[in-house]
């Protein structure tokens, strides 16, 4: 069936879903324990022999049944791997935090392999005094620790002409989140005196593209971090290894990994990266410059495509992520009807500016079909729009910063599927 005949089925279910598909689970979830059942009354394999022992993974990895849990890629979106994306699978996910080898990888010239002992950071132009960092440098200074996302400016850029990529994997899994560990931006720029007329900052990496981004320098001195470690340990190649650029609350692309120079500047430079990509292209040919803040956004990650309701009618567990660039997320609404109904999500877990929150609403499934979405609101008093919404002032030309509301159709036989609604 191909995408537009669920648009239309989707919408064709509106009308009968019933609004009364509340919270709360009344039947019971656990099943009658049978004396024939062999995963009960048999001795399992693994209770048998001897596992192994603590010097046989000296670095862990997971259970060889969560082998399925991976980056995946598209291999069409991009003309070629070294430039290219893989998405973390949101779907298998809880929590807040991303496992450091499941962040989506954003590439230009691909993983850069440096060596610590030879990694130099130089701090140049408008300065009192030119300097040059080791990474032993670096690690001098006070440090500190923050849980931030990162999101590709295109995240969810494909869904702006309609429904494309069937997962939220797909659709929205150009982002993580993890707690960084470094040292604040304007401790090293203080450390050579930025002169009073610099004002903006070009971070440059070290990769073959040289990736480049004016960076303000209010920003600069506000949250940015140089970071060397992610969650604990150090910084993963193709997270930058072994110095990254961290601006929290604004597009990746600024991210700049494999950190070498840092220039002072009275303007920004409008580099390659900043004027032929990463500009909102308008219906009428102009661009958005310098649109960095990601705002707030959402998404159900199960049930979904890639997860779909794998039991029968009865309790039902629905959760998801939220986040904004420009501060915190003190509520999500849910609803399972395509909007009939909204009902507040239950958000757990910590709740810090420009990080992932975790929401879930449980409730009972029928088994009827359900229309699936979610509306995350900022603490700044912005609220997730339509997609409807966002083309409507933006046009369906740009494939950044695309932060409408998703939905999932989800059948009777609980599979899902990605749908647009009217």
């Amino acid at each position: 069936m191909t995408d537009a005949h669920l648009m239309k089925k989707a919408a064709s279910r509106r009308g009968f879903l019933a609004g009364g598909l509340a919270a709360g689970a009344s039947a019971a979830v656990a099943t009658a324990a049978r004396a024939d059942d062999p995963a009960i009354t048999s001795v399992q394999p693994w209770a048998q022999q001897l596992g192994d022992g603590v010097d046989a993974r000296p670095y862990g990895y997971p259970s060889e049944f969560e082998k399925h849990v991976v980056r995946k890629n598209v291999p069409w979106l991009t003309a070629d791997p070294v430039s290219s994306v893989n998405f973390t699978p949101l779907h298998e996910l809880d929590g807040i935090i991303t496992p450091n080898g499941l962040c989506f990888e954003r590439h230009h010239s691909g993983v850069a392999e440096l060596d610590p002992g030879q990694y130099r950071l130089m701090i140049n132009g408008l300065v009192d005094r030119p300097l040059v960092f080791t990474l032993e440098d670096l690690k001098r200074f006070p440090r500190v620790n923050h849980i931030y996302f990162l999101e590709c400016a295109a995240n969810s850029g494909m869904e702006w002409r309609g429904a494309q990529l069937n997962g939220c994997q797909f659709t929205h899994g150009m982002i993580h989140n993890v707690m960084y560990t470094g040292v604040k931006l304007g401790d090293i720029l203080a450390e050579a005196g930025v002169k009073s007329s610099g004002k903006w900052l070009l971070p440059e990496g070290a990769d073959a593209s040289a990736m480049t981004r004016s960076v303000p320098m209010e920003k600069a001195l506000g949250d940015c971090l140089i970071a060397f470690k992610m969650n604990g340990e150090a910084l993963r190649p193709e997270q930058g290894y072994p110095v990254r650029l961290v601006v929290p609350g604004w597009e990746g692309n600024m991210w700049v990994k494999w950190l070498r120079r840092i220039e002072v500047g009275d303007q920004p430079w409008h580099h390659r990266e900043e004027t032929s990509k990463y500009t909102d292209l308008l219906p009428n040919g102009k661009a958005r410059r310098f649109t960095w803040e990601m705002d707030v956004k959402s998404v159900i990650t199960n049930p979904s495509p890639q997860a779909p309701i794998s039991h029968g009618p009865g309790p039902a567990v629905l959760t998801g992520v939220a986040w904004s660039g420009r501060g915190t997320v003190p509520r999500v609404d849910v609803t399972i009807d395509g909007g009939k109904n909204w009902v507040p999500s239950r958000i757990d877990g910590p709740s810090l500016s420009k990080s992932m929150h975790r929401f879930y609403y449980e409730f009972n499934w029928t088994g009827e079909p359900l229309l699936l979405q979610s509306r995350a609101h900022c603490s700044t008093g912005t609220v997730q729009p339509t997609k409807d919404e966002l083309r409507e002032v933006r046009g369906e030309n740009s494939i950044y910063h695309n932060n409408g509301i998703q939905t999932w159709f989800v059948n009777e036989k609980g599979v899902a599927e990605n749908v647009e609604i009217s």
